[in-house]
Parts: C-alpha cells; structure tokens; sequence
C-alpha cells in the first residue's frame, strides 16, 4: 500500500515540476519582446483634427508610433499583435505616407472611407479594449471632407 502511495505521490510531484516550468517559461517569454526601431519615415501631413482622428483609432496597427497595451507584452498575445500590426501595416502605413504615390494614396483614402463606412474598420476586437478608437459620425465627416480635399489638390 505504501508503495502505491508513493507512485501516486511521484506523478503529482512530476506533474507539478512540469506544470511550473511551463508557466515559468510562458513567464519569460512575456519579457522576451523586441523594441520597435522603426522610425517614420515620411509621415502623412494632414490638418491636427484628422491626425488625431486617425492617430486615435488607426496608428497602433497602420503606423510605428503606435502604441503597445500592456496585455501586448503578455505571450502569446505578443506574436498575435505582433503579427496583426505588421499586416495592418503592410496594408497601410501612415508613417510611409509620403513615399506612397498619388495614385496609390487616392485608393488608399477610398479604401479608408469604405473600410470604416461598413464597419470593417477600427476591428470590433481592437474596439473591446480601445473605446476612444470608435469613430463618431463627426470623425467620418472630418476624414471623408480630408479625402475629398486631397483628391481636389492632386488633380
């Protein structure tokens, strides 16, 4: 019986030791984050009220400015967002803005109006934690009279 016992008491304490090093690795792997170097390199010049519009709802993920939430350092979450932002801004980067040509910014600015038109755009998930990044009707006037103003001046 003291035998049986004594396996039973192995199994837990390997159970514990493999359990501890595992959340002690998912531990470090929180701290193992690389700083961003990127700088901006020809960021987008527009009017105070759609930068902040834009800055507020569309940098964390379309620009290298952006700012990281302290869940974005806890692993895994740190190579979803990780990988989310460099999509996002392979997409659109308003720190590139400037080397963008005048055709591509055009379609960048329509796709930006559609993309938030329908609802696509601050994602849902990114709206959970970020309240202030929901556009307002006021926000969408100010980015759609920005689109349309910048079409006009590169005609």
């Amino acid at each position: 019986m003291s035998r049986k016992g004594g396996i039973a008491k192995l199994g837990f304490m390997r159970v514990w030791i493999l359990g501890l090093i595992f959340f002690t690795t998912l531990i470090g792997l929180s701290f193992a984050t690389l700083p961003n170097s990127e700088k901006p390199i020809a960021p987008l010049q527009a009017d105070s009220t759609v930068l902040s519009i834009l800055e507020r709802s569309c940098y964390d993920c379309h620009s290298v400015v952006g700012q990281t939430p302290w869940y974005g350092y806890v692993f895994p979450v740190s190579l979803y967002l990780a990988h989310h932002r460099e999509e996002g801004r392979n997409e659109l980067n308003f720190s590139n803005w400037g080397n963008y040509s005048e055709k591509k910014k055009s379609n960048l600015r329509a796709s930006i109006l559609e993309e938030i038109e329908e609802g696509e755009m601050p994602l849902p998930e990114y709206l959970w934690f970020h309240k202030e990044a929901k556009l307002s009707q006021a926000d969408l006037d100010a980015l759609k009279k920005w689109a349309e103003t910048s079409e006009k001046e590169n005609e």
